[in-house]
């Protein structure tokens, strides 16, 4: 028989609290102490989850507010880029006019011409538009697609390189 002051590993008996039962009766000693015994009544789950439910709505939409504000704070600084890279052809235009021509000079000012169009158009519409206009591109010509996000990419990078380059000089 064990010796029940010696110390001994815990059970799961041990570790799970008995059930909940309002059927609990007080011990013998306690029943003439003068304090009534009302058994808790059970937590109202309902108004928990209701509470739970509002709140993680709440945040859902404020996490949604503040993704539109980041998306649209995006489409201004792609739509200032693309006014850099207008500018930036617009000059390379007499460069070009120069070295090989005016008619290869005309090919770069109507490229600088059309960035800026697609700039003004980027600054005009709504995000919303603008994203199903790029899921269109992308279903009806995915290499297409492909190619202009590596040459934007290749654009972005440059100009994020030049800025770099400038703040160390």
């Amino acid at each position: 028989m064990a010796d029940p002051d010696t110390p001994h590993p815990a059970t799961d008996a041990d570790l799970t609290p008995p059930p909940a039962d309002a059927s609990f009766e007080p011990a013998e000693p306690l029943k003439d102490a003068g304090v009534a015994f009302e058994p808790e009544s059970k937590p109202d789950v309902g108004g928990v989850r209701q509470q739970l439910t509002s709140g993680t709505s709440k945040l859902g939409g404020q996490a949604g507010d503040r993704v539109r504000q980041f998306a649209d704070m995006g489409k201004e600084r792609a739509a200032g880029a693309l006014d850099q890279l207008a500018t930036m052809l617009t000059d390379a235009a007499g460069q070009v006019d120069g070295k090989l021509g005016a008619q290869y000079g005309g090919y770069a000012r109507s490229a600088a011409d059309a960035v800026q169009g697609f700039s003004a158009q980027v600054r005009e519409q709504d995000l919303d538009e603008l994203v199903d206009q790029g899921r269109e591109l992308v279903r009806k010509s995915p290499a297409i697609a492909i190619g202009t996000a590596a040459a934007i990419g290749f654009v972005l990078a440059r100009l994020i390189q030049s800025g770099v380059d400038a703040d160390h000089a």
